[in-house]
Order: C-alpha cells, then sequence, then structure tokens
C-alpha cells in the first residue's frame, strides 16, 4: 500500500458513483439507492487504496478478497469494478436489475460479474463466510508455506468486508464473528456502515447496543470514525478513514472491526437520513437534487467524468504492479519448494491424489457382510482414510464431532496454541480438526468462505434435526454450486430415546427439494465408502450430503459386489428374481434391510420382488433414460417405497399403484426399535404394502 493521498480528481470518482447509484436504480424503478450512494467514498477508498487486486485477473490467486455483506447496495461494488477497469462496463451498470441477462443484477451472484467473490444473498451470510475466507486463508498458508514470516508469503491475503446494521442483526454473523475473534483471524477487516436506517426506519426502535463493545468482547480490535461532525455537519472523511484503517492493519492478532457513521442517501434533499431511500428510487425531483448537490446537470443521466474515471482506472496499474511482485515471491517460493509446489497445483487443479482409491479400498477390505455397523462410523472410517492422503481436507463439527465421526484422528485443533484445552491439548493455528461450537448456521457459512476463499475441501457435521439451523448457507452454497461436503447423521427416528425434537422427519424431502443439492443417504458400510468415492471422484461444483445412521445397520453381502458401481448410478438392482419382477421394492439408508427381508418373504410366497437400493435420488437422475428403464421398468406397476420420513420423494417413482412405507408424523420418546416398529417402518408392513400394491396394479 502507497501512502494514502487525496485530490480533486478522487472528490469527483465519488461524486460519480453517487450520480451512477442513484440513476442506475432510477432507470430500474427500483432498487436501493440510499446505500450505495453514502458508500461510495468508503468503497473508493478501499479499493484505490488498501483492497491488493488486479483488475485485468479478478481470480489472481494473491489478491485481496473483497466481500459486500450487504448485497442490496450491490451498485456500490458494480461501479467501484466499473472505475476499476473490470469486465463491468457503463452499459452493465444501466442494466443494472434489468432482464435475466443483466450482469448487475439487485444482489450479487458469484460466477456472474467479474471481481464478485461470492453471492452473499441475505443479511449476516456474507460477514459470516467472509470468516470462512479468513480461515481458508490461514489453512492454506499453514499447508502450503508454514514457516514464513508474516506477511511475506504468496499465500498471505486480506479479506475486506463492508456490513450494515442489518448483517450485525442476524444472528449467524454473530456467531462467526464470535468464532472469528476466539480464532484471532488478523486478516479480516469489517467496515461497519453505521447509517441507523432500515427499511422500518430509525434501527433504535430495534437495535440499541453498544456494537463496538460488543464486537470487542467477542476479542476483535475496533475502531470508529464518524462523518457527522459535532456541529452536525457532514463531512466524508475519507482522510480520516485511510488512518483509522492503516492503524488497524497494523494489528496483526485479531480480527478488525470498524466503524463509520454515516448519513444514508447524503447529500439527496428530503432523502439524506430517511428510510424512503433505502429500499426505493428516489424520484425525480430527489435525484435532480442530488445531481445539483454534486455540481451535476440534473437534465444528464449516467454523466461520465472522463478524467476522473481515467485517475481512478489507475489502480489498475498499481494492480499490475502487485501482481508482478507477487509472480516473483510466488516463483521464488516455488522453485525453494517442489514438493509443495506441486501439491498446490494439484489442489488448485482440483485433482485427487495418485493413491486415493486404494486408501479407500483398504477400510472396505475390513468390511464383513453380516456386521451391523452405523454408517455414521463407517463414514469417520472413510473421511479418516481419505484425510491421510488428501492434506487439503478438513473439517470438523457443530459440537458433535465425536457422535458425527467426524474428528481426523491423531490431527490438531485449528486455533491458536494459547486455546488448548484438556480434551484439546493438541492445538495449533494451521490445524486440520474445526470446532464450530453449537453454532450449525455460522459452520455452514464458513464453509462456504472456505471452499470460495482457497484450495482447500472442507467439511461439517452435526445432527440431521440440526440441519434446518444449517439450511440457509446450505442454499447460498447450492446456488453458487460450490462443492461443500455435510456430514449429517442421526437421519431419522431410530436415534431414538433424545425424542421426537431430534427426530428428523421432513428434513430429507426438504433437503431433496434444494436444487442442486445432491442428498446421499447410504444403505450399509459399502454404500457409504462408495459415496464419498465419487463425491470427490465426481469433482463436480455441487454441494453433497451424507445423510447417516447413528444406530448399526447390516452390512449387506449384496452390495459388496454391487455397491461400486451402483452408488454412483444412485439407484440400482440390489436384488432381482429371475425373469420380470411382480413388485418393486425401493429403499433408502438404513430401510434397505428391510426391503431386503421383505423380498426375501415375497419370495417364499412365491412373488417375485427386486430391491432397488436408492443412495441419491440426485444421482441417480442423471443417468440416462434407458438405465433409468433398466432399473424401474414401466412394464412393473407394483411397487413400494420405504424410508423413515415422509414419503414425499417418492411418488415420481412410485407411479399409480405404489405403496410408500414412510412416516407422516413426528416421531417418538421410544427407542429405535420400538420407535419404527410402532410407525410402522419394517419389512412385514413392507410385505403388506407390496401385496396391495400388487392387488391394485391388477385391477
Amino acid at each position: 500500500m502507497t501512502t494514502f493521498s487525496w485530490s480533486e480528481l478522487d472528490d469527483r470518482a465519488v461524486k460519480m458513483a453517487k450520480a451512477l447509484s442513484a440513476d442506475a436504480v432510477e432507470k430500474a424503478g427500483h432498487g436501493h439507492p440510499g446505500s450505495p450512494i453514502d458508500l461510495a467514498p468508503i468503497a473508493y477508498t478501499l479499493y484505490q487504496h488498501f483492497i491488493k487486486h488486479d483488475p485485468s485477473d479478478p481470480k489472481w490467486a494473491g489478491r485481496d478478497r473483497f466481500i459486500l455483506s450487504g448485497g442490496h447496495a450491490s451498485l456500490t461494488q458494480y461501479i467501484q469494478l466499473f472505475f476499476s477497469g473490470y469486465d463491468v462496463t457503463l452499459d452493465d451498470i444501466k442494466k443494472f436489475r434489468q432482464g435475466i441477462d443483466t450482469r448487475t443484477p439487485g444482489h450479487p451472484e458469484y460466477g456472474l460479474t467479474p471481481g464478485i467473490e461470492m453471492t452473499t444473498g441475505p443479511l449476516g451470510q456474507g460477514l459470516a463466510s467472509a470468516v470462512g475466507f479468513a480461515y481458508g486463508q490461514r489453512y492454506q498458508r499453514g499447508l502450503l508455506d508454514p514457516d514464513a514470516a508474516p506477511g511475506t508469503s504468496p499465500f498471505d491475503h486480506k479479506v475486506w468486508v463492508i456490513a450494515g446494521e442489518g448483517d450485525v442483526e442476524e444472528g449467524v454473523a454473530s456467531e462467526a464473528s464470535s468464532l472469528a475473534g476466539n480464532q484471532k483471524l488478523g486478516n479480516l477487516t469489517v467496515i461497519f456502515d453505521a447509517n441507523h436506517i432500515q427499511i422500518e426506519g430509525d434501527t433504535k426502535i430495534s437495535f440499541g447496543e453498544d456494537v463496538l463493545a460488543r464486537y470487542k468482547a467477542y476479542g476483535w480490535y475496533t475502531d470508529e470514525i464518524s462523518f457527522i461532525q459535532p456541529d452536525g455537519s457532514y463531512k466524508e472523511d475519507t482522510e480520516g478513514l485511510a488512518k483509522v484503517l492503516e492503524k488497524a492493519e497494523k494489528v496483526t492478532d485479531r480480527p478488525k472491526f470498524i466503524k463509520v457513521d454515516t448519513l444514508i442517501a447524503w447529500p439527496t434533499p428530503g432523502k439524506t437520513n430517511d428510510e424512503s431511500s433505502h429500499g426505493s428510487k428516489l424520484g425525480t425531483e430527489a435525484v435532480a437534487g442530488l445531481k445539483k448537490a454534486l455540481g451535476y446537470d440534473p437534465e444528464e443521466n449516467f454523466h461520465i467524468d472522463e478524467e476522473a474515471l481515467a485517475h481512478a482506472r489507475k489502480v489498475a496499474e498499481r494492480g499490475g504492479q502487485a501482481h508482478a511482485e507477487w509472480d516473483k515471491k510466488f516463483n521464488e517460493w516455488k522453485a525453494a519448494n517442489p514438493d509443495k509446489a506441486a501439491l498446490y497445483e494439484r489442489i488448485k487443479d482440483g485433482k485427487l491424489p495418485e493413491n486415493f482409491d486404494k486408501a479407500i479400498d483398504d477400510v472396505v477390505a475390513t468390511f464383513e457382510p453380516g456386521s451391523k455397523v452405523a454408517t455414521r462410523k463407517a463414514s469417520g472410517a472413510v473421511l479418516n482414510a481419505i484425510a491421510a492422503v488428501m492434506p487439503e481436507l478438513w473439517g470438523g463439527s457443530a459440537d458433535l464431532g465425536g457422535s458425527n465421526n467426524t474428528t481426523i484422528k491423531g490431527a490438531n485443533s485449528f486455533a491458536p496454541k494459547d486455546l488448548a484445552t484438556r480434551t484439546w491439548p493438541n492445538v495449533d493455528e494451521y490445524g486440520r480438526v474445526l470446532h464450530f461450537g453449537v453454532r450449525e448456521f455460522a459452520m455452514g457459512a464458513i464453509t462456504n468462505g472456505i471452499l470460495l476463499g482457497s484450495d482447500t475441501r472442507p467439511f461439517g457435521g452435526t445432527f440431521f434435526q440440526f440441519s434446518d439451523y444449517e439450511r440457509p448457507a446450505v442454499r447460498l452454497a447450492a446456488l453458487m454450486d460450490i462443492p461443500n461436503l455435510y456430514v449429517w447423521t442421526h437421519d431419522s427416528v431410530a436415534l431414538g430415546e433424545d425424542g421426537p425434537t431430534h427426530q428428523p422427519i421432513e428434513h430429507l424431502a426438504a433437503m431433496r427439494a434444494i436444487p442442486r443439492l445432491e442428498v446421499v443417504r447410504p444403505a450399509d458400510e459399502y454404500e457409504t465408502a462408495e459415496a464419498y468415492r465419487y463425491f470427490f471422484e465426481k469433482n463436480n461444483s455441487h454441494p453433497t450430503a451424507m445423510i447417516l445412521t447413528r444406530q448399526g445397520v447390516p452390512t449387506l453381502e449384496e452390495a459388496r459386489d454391487k455397491a461400486a458401481e451402483g452408488v454412483r448410478k444412485g439407484a440400482y438392482v440390489l436384488i432381482d428374481p429371475e425373469g420380470t419382477p411382480d413388485v418393486i421394492l425401493m429403499a433408502s439408508g438404513s430401510e434397505v434391510q428391510h426391503a431386503v427381508s421383505a423380498a426375501a418373504t415375497l419370495v417364499d410366497e412365491g412373488i417375485k420382488a427386486r430391491v432397488v437400493s436408492v443412495p441419491s435420488f440426485e444421482w441417480f437422475e442423471e443417468q440416462d433414460a434407458e438405465y433409468k428403464e433398466e432399473v424401474f421398468p414401466k412394464s412393473v406397476k407394483a411397487r413400494v417405497s420405504v424410508e423413515a420420513g415422509l414419503a414425499l420423494s417418492w411418488y415420481k417413482y412410485l407411479g399409480d399403484y405404489g405403496k410408500p412405507v414412510s412416516i407422516e408424523q413426528f416421531g417418538l420418546q421410544g427407542n429405535a426399535d420400538q420407535n419404527m416398529e410402532a410407525l410402522g417402518i419394517t419389512a412385514e408392513h413392507v410385505v403388506e404394502a407390496a401385496k396391495a400394491s400388487i392387488e391394485e396394479a391388477k385391477a
């Protein structure tokens, strides 16, 4: 960073940003003009003087990351990208919020606009995911360049955030900020735009605490500057802001939270410090008044001050120079660390290690057909085997590591050394065991940020019922198409005596309803191992949820030979009679055993039953029509689905005469066997349903 300086051209650039923000919303007819107008000097200061970036290469590995947590203020970022020389044009600004082909939607969308690091989505998740960006930077540095002095590694970069009241009001931001303070993430800086206005007006009606005191209590460094002067006048003191930020940059042992008191929409007549400027266009009169205050012609729209724009675009030259300096540093590191460099190239390319399959095969070789093993236990064994050959894999749980089997054995915990405990004595800042505490939503947001901000592969675990708390982050992962891995255990009423509050019923259907989320519910050890193999081998962009049992389930002889090919197809014939089957029994997870048992009973009674294991609807839907017909031939009308949850997901495959064996109520207080028996998840019930389906299909 060079010595801060501010000129008349910078003032003119900020004025241009304000006018463009007003014009873009006015042209669209809707949007949020107030915050982009008051944030213009803050964002301009960051992009011009603090954020390390190269507009010619938005994905440059050495760049700082910037996250606009209040995504409704997206014009703030779009205009700075345009000013800096990214591939964002004035026409893009003019098309703000207009049409499905716009590259400047109302909220920033990952993968759509160059320079956007993530889809921040609903308030709070941007800030929370930024904590994950900081996690990922630190772990990747430790993986590749752990001994470099602070600030000297090519893997050192900073994470910058602009957030507002709505962000810090959301619980997920509090969850993640607490973790960030505990982790002493010195590479993270949040600028808090305190304009004291929300849709319903002045925030004091609902938001009265001392936010700086809260963040100080979290363990953050805090500071503040007010653009509102003691005499009531308003001064956008960018030099004062720069001094505050320069002071904060010297703090390396804590995340930084900088409060800036602003007036929304300043200096728009009649709209400054008014909630009407938050979520609606300003109106012709107010926009004209703003332009007059800025010294612009009220009749001219989308005015470009070419001299000021050229001045702003010089940031690209500085970015190119920083990039060149980074290249030199990176090449020196690469030459000095050939093994680490090879690892970096592999993980950057998303490739698996050469011994990946062997690691899984060695675990599979220990499975014993006929034994009873919980799929959560099988998951833990497989994850640990993969972790042994994939150092980029790291993760943990929301305070359920022992129950989820998500702890990487022998690995240190990810935390500063002074956080070592009696339970977790082996701690260092580059450890690979994550501890989220009871913060499922933050866990989901942080692992999203890790994926977006690094080349490493995280996972997070909790009970399946608690995925309700994580779901908004899961949805955002699916929306962004990033390969987050969820390990959700205790998947049904069979978890038993914890009772109905902890027993998932609607959760499989709810998660399957999220587009691009791949839900996998393996039947036994073999299917669990093959599910993980395919998830990593597939190397696609979709997030995936492994839904696992608490209770032991039989390790199936048939799956030993068929799971390797069958699981990756989402559904496969596990058991088949000779000739055309009379009925198809389809099941997932722990209920496959009941379909197998029921099929044996039906065969003894002269009824030919096919058993289809369905670990993943999403993977099955990827198959061609020929394979689908092979598994579920249209000629077989009698069908039964078996799953300890709502039947909602299964009707597509049941057809007109199929019968679901399902649970359409909340759970019970009994143990696993009692609950399953009482709720009809038994082989006997499957047999009855099969006979009823056959009879209806004949009628």
